[in-house]
């Protein structure tokens, strides 16, 4: 059969030229986040124009500098490409229970598209659950790293009630508002995402590794760089806008005039997204930013009630479903297995659930709000249970007794 336009793949059946074709993609696309730093837009450009393959091709074997970048620039990109092995970091990463996700594949998060040339080459997960279920009923919580107790209180209330609301608490791993909402999703039993400025592999800072892996016990933990790769400032500031594309809102908790939180809050508004914040107290310097942002088009809130309130409305990205979205028998074995193991019209705690479904307590909940996002289930306080659509004529038997 004829190769694809633009991928460079060869001939031969279609289906093995496909598989070919993809996996050649996936190659491509470990090896240039390596190569390319996040966020670089001439990078994205060359990607669109050329084609990974072509791209990938062209860095290996040098020659003369692409359009955009000084001869200097392209001389650092090629000694980065001569060292790059995405077959090694793709063996490493599985080895540490880290996953690949390419852009058009299943799990791809399609709202991060809307980066343009900016979106990220792939992501590195860690963690069971399905990043593109999650995504579509998430929210942000990011803040100043140096918080006070009002802020830390604030960002895991913000978090615990989004949590038992059904919704995936969203932040950067940091110390700060952003372990504060982590720790009040974790507490609540909800699902929650580090969106980390380094390999998946290697948390940081090294304070949060004990809670960095919690999350990716019963959440998730994403980065666009390869294993073992370091933070840098200015990869902090790109790895904003991740969060903020990948939720349907932002909340800003304490932040000073020139605090990186900000940036995440002017991506979420460039995209769309709602932009909130949370007030403090009119003399204090570290809620200086939040309050310039309310003074501009951000919306106030106090309480998750308000965040779900303004969120909800919000149907671009996920509209909101009246039954499930996806037919059971195309459900993945784990997900089917959680569904069965809900009582037909009561509620149960997830440990209950897990018990009957013979898996993990944190492998259930994270089951369980993949489920919520394609309408199956809904949760009741600490518990969850079917949604009255999702209850099939087989649960429904009569009690006779």
């Amino acid at each position: 059969m004829g190769t694809r336009a633009g991928t460079g793949c060869g001939s031969g059946s279609e289906v093995g030229a496909e598989a070919r074709c993809e996996e050649e993609t996936r190659l491509g696309r470990a090896f240039l986040t390596r190569v390319l730093e996040p966020g670089d837009g001439t990078g994205g450009r060359w990607v669109r124009e050329l084609g990974v393959e072509t791209l990938v091709r062209r860095l290996r074997e040098g020659g003369e500098p692409l359009p955009g970048v000084s001869g200097k620039r392209w001389a650092g990109l090629l000694a980065r490409a001569e060292r790059a092995d995405p077959r090694r970091d793709l063996a490493v990463a599985r080895d540490a229970g880290v996953r690949f996700v390419c852009p058009g594949a299943a799990e791809w998060p399609g709202q991060l598209d809307d980066l343009g040339d900016a979106r990220p080459l792939g992501l590195w997960v860690r963690g069971t659950a399905n990043l593109r279920m999650w995504a579509l009923r998430s929210v942000a919580v990011v803040g100043a790293r140096a918080c006070t107790a009002y802020g830390a209180h604030m960002a895991a209330t913000l978090a615990a009630g989004l949590a038992e609301r059904g919704w995936v608490v969203v932040s950067g791993g940091a110390y700060g508002v952003d372990g504060a909402a982590h720790r009040g999703a974790l507490g609540a039993g909800g699902a929650t995402v580090a969106v980390l400025a380094c390999g998946v592999d290697r948390p940081y800072p090294r304070g949060h590794a004990g809670l960095i892996g919690r999350i990716a016990e019963q959440g998730l933990v994403i980065g666009e760089l390869p294993p073992g790769d370091h933070p840098t400032p200015s990869r902090f500031i790109l790895r904003n806008r991740v969060i903020a594309a990948l939720t349907r809102g932002t909340i800003v908790v304490e932040a000073a005039h020139r605090s990186g939180s900000l940036v995440t809050a002017r991506a979420a508004r460039r995209l769309r997204r709602h932009t909130m914040g949370v007030p403090g107290p009119a003399t204090s310097g570290l809620s200086a930013g939040v309050h310039e942002l309310l003074r501009q088009d951000a919306v106030l809130v106090t309480d998750a009630a308000e965040v779900v309130e303004l969120v909800g409305d919000m149907g671009e990205l996920a509209p909101e479903r009246r039954g499930p979205v996806l037919p059971r028998d195309l459900l993945a074995p784990a997900g089917r297995r959680i569904l069965d193991a809900l009582p037909a019209r009561a509620t149960a705690r997830p440990e209950e659930i897990a018990l009957v479904a013979q898996t993990t307590p944190d492998d259930a909940i994270a089951r369980l709000y993949e489920l919520r996002a394609l309408g199956y289930v809904e949760r009741h306080g600490d518990g969850w249970k079917l949604t009255r659509q999702a209850r099939t004529p087989v649960r429904d038997v009569p009690d006779t007794r």
